[in-house]
């Protein structure tokens, strides 16, 4: 495993980090059961993976503070996220107080490596910054938590104008923004501030539904011709991306995703999700390759960096069990 510095928190991150939501949420998503999701954050550790995002909407807390306690608290980056809205508000002062100490008691820890708000919109920002940082900041002091970031909304956003918003004012330690083949905005949009501002970056959306899913990634590119957003030679291309594979080059469509964000500059974890071991290793396999030949790196910024919302679709997610 790699591990580099997250940005100016003072931690060291691998640079793969283990997704526990999405549309597997360590494969409770997918019928499997606790134990199961236990041993799937254990295989990740023994990969090397130290840093494990999971969230309150997730319903994944509760496995993953069971496979921390196994592990050693010590040997881990633990980071969770607090639901924005309750009951269609933002949530109050209090009740992002009492959301710190429910992330706590169900991962029964006593503190939290990194804190987020989760799928901050433009909306928020202001009543965020006023009344939810400084709950934040009280709880980094008294120790609950070490660090404290937030989330984009990356389907709702795609010129990332939250962020860019945001970034500049200093408060916050970490980002979590989508990033991929395909929707490459973030390059110009948002490394540049989390470099200059020194914050933690965390990449979602490397691969969704778009690359994973069979026929998914040729219609999608279809219809982008279709409407005059990629020329129209892609209108009946069976194999959009496969210039990619290639001796030396990719060995396959999600090796390439992943080779392709972990390699960014300015990407510090590369987020994965999986409900299986063999999978996983193979995710990790990936991020821990190389960086793409140049020359397809090249030819994807100047075909797709164009494009915004491709491949955002949001988890099909399970009803989360109860902790």
């Amino acid at each position: 495993m790699d591990y580099v510095p997250f940005g100016r928190t003072g931690l060291s991150v691998s640079v793969a980090g283990l997704g526990c939501g999405g549309n597997s949420q360590l494969g409770l998503g997918r019928g499997k059961s606790e134990a199961d999701a236990v041993r799937l954050v254990l295989a990740a550790f023994d990969e090397g993976v130290t840093l494990f995002d999971t969230a309150e909407v997730y319903g994944t807390e509760g496995v993953v503070g069971t496979a921390v306690r196994q592990i050693g608290r010590d040997k881990i980056i633990l980071a969770t996220k607090a639901r924005m809205r309750e009951c269609g508000n933002l949530i109050s002062a209090t009740q992002l107080a009492e959301k710190i100490d429910a992330s706590l008691k169900a991962m029964q820890t006593d503190y939290i490596d990194l804190y987020q708000l989760h799928a901050v919109t433009l909306a928020m920002v202001d009543q965020v910054e006023a009344e939810l940082v400084p709950v934040l900041q009280a709880a980094k002091a008294s120790g609950k938590i070490r660090h404290f970031g937030l989330t984009e909304t990356s389907p709702n956003d795609h010129d990332q104008v939250m962020l860019q918003r945001v970034l500049p004012t200093g408060l916050w330690e970490s980002a979590m923004f989508a990033f991929n083949l395909m929707n490459q905005g973030a390059r110009q949009a948002v490394f540049p501030l989390t470099q200059a501002h020194g914050v933690g970056t965390l990449l979602m959306f490397v691969v969704r539904n778009v690359f994973s899913q069979p026929g998914l990634l040729e219609q999608t590119v279809k219809d982008l011709a279709t409407a005059g957003q990629l020329p129209a030679a892609f209108t009946d291309d069976p194999e959009p991306l496969g210039f990619l594979i290639h001796e030396s080059g990719a060995t396959s469509l999600l090796d390439a995703a992943y080779r392709y964000a972990r390699h960014e500059p300015g990407a510090h974890v590369t987020l994965f999700g999986t409900s299986e071991i063999s999978h996983l290793k193979a995710n990790i396999a990936s991020i821990l390759r190389p960086p793409l030949p140049e020359a397809d790196r090249k030819r994807l910024e100047n075909t797709f960096g164009h494009l915004k919302g491709v491949g955002l679709d949001l988890p099909h997610r399970a009803k989360a069990p109860k902790q």
